[in-house]
């Protein structure tokens, strides 16, 4: 049997001290706003390219028109169906691909035989892409949701089955060995030792499968044409509503954003009693 991979892991992403931003040392109200400045230029800049006709209006529109046509659709009923379908999908594919990636981490961490047996199709399958799997999504389900949740949990479940198995190898050969000589039983290693250590881990799975999972979702909607913004971005596409087109991809854009920042603080709340977290929190 072929090794595991002796890639070095992942770093479990640490949250940043309160009142910081990670790494940075500025305030992250200063990060934030600059950030916000940063996003206003951007729209500026699209707001000027095609007024001084650099680039045809009917390819890209101006900011001022995206902005009408994203109004027009704030008012549609089909609009806000569409962002529940994606959203439906997106969090039923994640909190499977979560349930999934936990489980199977957990048992082939903890069966040092079986995890050696399973390494080669782990890194087999791991590095197929997602979209590769569209024609047999279709074949399988249609154009329903089922096809949107195949392609998502396959794309999500690797990540976080990846950060769980290297969460369980990183646990304290000392507390490992301590655990042992008290003669705690598998459950009483999993909740005290394999749990707390593995945590960072799966947090960090967590937040890169949310944000690959509403990709998928995307590109689910788009090319399957299941339900969703995906779907109406293809659908306005072929209309010709190039400015309602622009607005969809901007709505994505912005749930994008809203994905990340939730499970950034879902992963300071988690790991509020984490050493990495409380102990800078009190610098």
């Amino acid at each position: 049997m072929t090794r595991a991979a002796t890639v070095p892991p992942p770093a479990a992403t640490a949250p940043a001290p309160a009142g910081r931003s990670g790494g940075t040392g500025r305030p992250r109200g200063d990060t934030a706003l600059l950030g916000l400045l940063g996003f206003a230029a951007f729209l500026l800049v699209l707001e000027l390219v095609p007024r001084l006709g650099l680039v045809s209006a009917n390819y890209l529109p101006p900011t001022s028109e995206i902005a009408v046509a994203l109004g027009e659709l704030l008012g549609e009923p089909r609009f806000w169906t569409a962002v529940t379908d994606t959203l439906r999908g997106w969090f039923l594919g994640l909190a499977i691909a979560v349930a999934l990636g936990v489980l199977v981490g957990f048992v082939l961490g903890t069966v040092p035989v079986l995890r050696e047996f399973t390494a080669s199709t782990v890194e087999f399958l791991r590095p197929i892409p997602s979209v590769a799997l569209i024609p047999l999504a279709v074949l399988l389900f249609g154009t329903d949701l089922r096809s949107v949740l195949l392609l998502v949990v396959y794309a999500a479940f690797w990540q976080v089955l990846v950060q769980v198995l290297y969460g369980v190898r990183d646990v304290d050969p000392v507390a490992r060995d301590t655990a042992y000589t008290f003669r705690l039983g598998r459950w009483a290693r999993i909740r005290h030792l394999l749990w707390p250590t593995a945590l960072p881990y799966l947090l960090t799975g967590v937040r890169l499968a949310a944000a690959v999972a509403l990709i998928l979702a995307f590109t689910a909607e788009l090319i399957v044409g299941a339900p969703g913004l995906g779907n109406e971005i293809n659908r306005a596409q072929s209309g010709g509503a190039v400015d309602t087109m622009y607005a969809l991809i901007i709505v994505t854009g912005l749930l994008g954003v809203a994905v990340n920042v939730l499970a950034r603080r879902l992963e300071r709340a988690v790991l509020s009693w984490h050493p990495s977290v409380r102990g800078e929190g009190t610098r």
